[in-house]
């Protein structure tokens, strides 16, 4: 499995910071701001946003896009000796994919109580029934990860409005 240790200098909330990073750059194309970092080894293979809307594409969530990134540098769909670190709780389709690729350790900043999977909505990442789950630690930097969504949905409320 991964290993627990970090790197002298790196705490959970400098991976958190990177993600965060992440859902700025996503806020700034008018996406959703959520970021994903994964590590491997105390060393960041793979960083990214979403771009849902940018690509049009329902599979570009931040979660999603770093799997596959970290898949591709690993060269294998199991990610066993990896952490994921996400600004906002996965959603449904997020947490599967975790769960599928067999990420043991999730960190998230904010609860998303619409459709989050890590306890909120449901807990896709520790269904007993399920052959693989993830031990998930929430809270890093929850609050910086609560105010850039607030932020966001504030704007695009105010846009809405000013549209009709």
């Amino acid at each position: 499995m991964y290993n627990e240790a970090l790197n002298e200098d790196k705490t959970h909330e400098y991976y958190m910071e990177i993600a965060l990073e992440e859902a700025k750059k996503a806020f700034l194309l008018d996406e959703v701001p959520i970021g994903a970092v994964i590590v491997r080894n105390g060393e960041i293979i793979a960083k990214t946003h979403n771009t849902r809307n940018t690509d049009k594409n329902t599979l570009s969530h931040a979660e999603i896009k770093a799997i596959d990134i970290a898949s591709k540098i690993t060269g294998d769909w199991r990610l066993e000796d990896c952490i994921m670190y996400v600004t906002i709780e996965p959603c449904p389709m997020c947490a599967g994919a975790i769960v599928q690729a067999r990420i043991p350790k999730v960190y998230f900043g904010a609860r998303n109580k619409k459709a989050g999977c890590a306890g909120s909505v449901l807990n896709i990442l520790n269904e007993p029934n399920f052959n693989h789950q993830v031990e998930v630690t929430e809270g890093i930097l929850s609050d910086k990860c609560s105010e850039i969504m607030s932020e966001f949905f504030k704007n695009f409320r105010k846009n809405k409005t000013s549209e009709n």
